[in-house]
């Protein structure tokens, strides 16, 4: 079963639209958005499994310049 995760993710300012534009090329990523509120960027990410997941937050999402911090929330299987 996929493993997903919705990610709330803070930007420096300015940054943002740079922010999604590499949010959503990774190929983990299904759907990104910009949005007002205390979060810049929403996104659903995608894997395999648990490992795979936290390998695209190290090496992808918190590589990102621009990103500030990050809160995921995993979704459970029902």
């Amino acid at each position: 079963m996929k493993v997903r995760a919705y990610l709330l993710i803070e930007a420096s300012p300015g940054t943002g639209t740079s922010v999604l534009a590499a949010v959503r090329a990774l190929p983990a990523t299904l759907q990104a958005d910009r949005v007002t509120g205390p979060y810049d960027v929403i996104a659903v990410l995608e894997s395999d499994d648990l490992g795979e997941l936290g390998s695209v937050l190290r090496d992808g999402i918190h590589a990102i310049p621009g990103i500030t911090r990050t809160m995921s929330c995993l979704r459970f299987a029902s």
